[in-house]
């Protein structure tokens, strides 16, 4: 198991990862509002064509999220 955290937006397409932490500020609401919190696995999809958004599943539901928004939330990798 790598136990080494990783920004979610670095996450390949097909691995899963499990949150450890969301950076304070204006998307940490958002985040929580969609069921992304300490502990939650992800797993992202799919990439758009320009590469941004990526289409992540969390908790059962497929959600896109940019890059830069990615970026606010570290995972591990398993």
């Amino acid at each position: 198991m790598n136990n080494k955290k990783t920004l979610l937006c670095d996450v390949p397409i097909g691995k899963k990862a499990r949150v450890t932490e969301i950076a304070g500020g204006e998307n940490r609401r958002r985040f929580l509002d969609i069921g992304l919190a300490a502990g939650t696995v992800v797993k992202p999809l799919y990439k758009s064509p320009s590469k941004n958004p990526v289409a992540y599943r969390i908790r059962g539901a497929v959600i896109a999220l940019r890059n830069e928004d990615a970026a606010d939330v570290l995972v591990k990798i398993f």
